[in-house]
């Protein structure tokens, strides 16, 4: 009888140390961002049936799922929503107003996160000279390593250096970038002089060489794919004009010549995504994230999805098959880290970027609203006006993405009033056909917006970076300089409204419908973590998750 009551004590002991090692703590040991770039929120619904139950479906299923998710500014592009999402800031705030802007003194673009005074680490290719010092703001994971005295860890990966660089910050660990001209993922001195050993060992297996190795057909029979059109249809760029439905050979699409190969095509396919998911798991371990009690972060953005997205119409079976994929990869990041780590020890988030627009002709051909603006051609116009009007001179400096620079030397020597110039420039403009709206920077400065298209464009303009003249243009419109038809830049549901997920520690299952926004996210965050907002912020705790 002793004997039995031992083993029932011994068996109570187990079941009640089992029972407390899956309580929550107080605060994740880790947060785990995910990213799918330009992902749309309709892709999750009309794929749902194909989608694996251990993938997107479990976020949804198991964790808080904001359907109503919408960015809330107007320049919808990847380095704005990166920014956006990691520092809780509008880029009004924030300041990466566009993946590239212009300065009047330098008379040149400025790329979002050049940096001349870095070095790159861990490859000799060009244009790698990178950092966050364009940032103006704190992001979560900086007030995570202040909080800390900076021992929780941050981590940030993407194929894209922008999107690894900006959800970083600028106290960061580090933030690791596929470089396309080797194949080999890389950093910059802002954050090391050296890549880790870890690191160096990933890239010695040449996964890239493997994954470009391969014959690119679809994951299940094609006809199969009903949520698209026929792989057939005309309308999208694919890889050039020969090369624009299954299968694809990259092998033979990657060959820059005989002995070299063109690492960049990962980028353009499934596989990228791939690496990236082996690159994250790879670094959960290399950097031995969430093994303390200081919370550590690790963002991971898929960027393949955006760069066949603008190929690709977003009905065709090839966008279909990339986010077949990307289940998967997400399915198996899941399920590593709550192996390794603990479904109760991390939270996840899935988001996305920005969304895109439907290819113009595609829809044209539905007798949809749609159409091209030519800004080259606008330009030539509205020099010619502004030559008729103040006399001959190079009045406008530069065009960028919906932004009109004008020449404000030129105004002021010329005694104008810069306010004039801008009004006639908006005025002229809203005369194109495809314009809807068109804003001067001192409307911008000088009207309290408080809801709508004029208050998303506000939230996009610095008036240190920002241009003179704000575009807008109608529903469906895309740039006519996008070659691929397909394009992201508006703020119109399709490009604002994005999947919001939350997952782990002590996440509710439930579905919200009151409307959030992508700044919302870098305060709830410091609200589990426990530590301050980042500097810049102007989003809410998304109180939903804690009831």
């Amino acid at each position: 009888m002793k004997r039995i009551c031992i083993t029932l004590v011994a068996v109570l002991q187990f079941v009640v140390s089992y029972g407390q090692s899956r309580i929550p703590p107080q605060r994740p040991k880790l947060v785990v961002g995910i990213v799918v770039d330009q992902m749309r929120i309709d892709y999750l619904y009309r794929y749902w049936d194909k989608f694996e139950d251990k993938g997107f479906k479990k976020l949804v299923n198991e964790g808080s799922f904001f359907k109503n998710t919408n960015l809330n500014y107007q320049f919808t592009q990847t380095a704005c929503g990166h920014a956006s999402i990691y520092t809780g800031a509008v880029p009004s705030v924030h300041g990466i107003v566009s993946n590239y802007w212009y300065t009047r003194m330098k008379k040149q673009k400025v790329y979002c996160v050049a940096d001349p005074k870095c070095n790159p680490v861990g490859t000799e290719s060009p244009n790698n000279n990178m950092s966050p010092v364009n940032l103006l703001c704190n992001t979560i994971g900086d007030e995570l390593r202040i909080a800390t005295q900076m021992k929780g860890k941050v981590v940030s990966i993407s194929l894209k250096d922008r999107a690894a660089i900006l959800p970083a910050g600028h106290t960061a660990n580090a933030a690791y970038w596929y470089d396309k001209g080797t194949g080999k993922f890389i950093t910059s001195s802002h954050y090391m002089q050296a890549l880790p050993q870890w690191v160096n060992d990933f890239n010695g297996k040449k996964l890239p060489d493997i994954y470009l190795d391969r014959l690119w057909t679809p994951l299940y029979p094609i006809e199969t794919y009903t949520e698209s059109y026929p792989d057939s249809l005309k309308y999208e760029y694919g890889y050039g004009a020969t090369q624009t439905v299954f299968p694809y050979d990259l092998a033979f699409l990657s060959k820059k010549d005989k002995i070299n190969r063109d690492y960049e095509m990962l980028l353009d396919v499934p596989f990228g995504n791939t690496l990236l998911n082996d690159f994250a798991i790879a670094t959960i371990m290399g950097e031995e994230l969430g093994r303390d009690n200081e919370p550590d972060i690790l963002a991971v953005s898929y960027s393949s999805t955006d760069y066949m997205g603008h190929r690709f119409n977003p009905y065709s079976p090839e966008m279909e098959d990339a986010y077949l994929r990307i289940d998967k990869e997400i399915a198996l990041l899941i399920e590593f880290i709550e192996k390794e780590i603990g479904k109760e020890n991390v939270v996840i988030f899935l988001t996305s970027d920005h969304g895109s627009s439907q290819h113009a002709d595609y829809m044209k051909s539905l007798k949809a609203q749609g159409g091209k603006f030519n800004p080259a051609y606008a330009m030539t116009l509205l020099r010619s006006y502004l030559n008729a009007v103040y006399g001959q001179g190079d009045w406008v400096m530069e065009y960028m993405s919906g932004q009109i620079y004008l020449n404000q030397t030129l105004i002021e020597d010329s005694k104008l009033s810069l306010r004039d110039v801008q009004e006639k420039t908006a005025a002229f403009m809203i005369q194109f056909n495809g314009v809807a709206n068109a804003m001067s920077a001192y409307s911008m400065v000088n009207t309290p917006f408080t809801d709508g298209i004029f208050k998303m464009m506000q939230n996009s303009f610095s008036q240190e970076r920002s241009g003179d003249v704000f575009i807008n243009l109608r529903p469906g419109w895309v740039e006519e300089s996008s070659i691929y038809g397909v394009d992201h830049n508006t703020p119109y549901t399709y490009d604002t409204h994005v999947p919001l997920i939350w997952y782990g520690w002590k996440i509710p299952r439930k579905t919200i419908y009151e409307k959030a926004f992508i700044t919302d996210i870098a305060p709830t965050l410091s609200f589990i973590l426990n530590i301050s907002f980042p500097n810049g912020s102007s989003g809410n705790v998304l109180t939903q998750i804690f009831n």
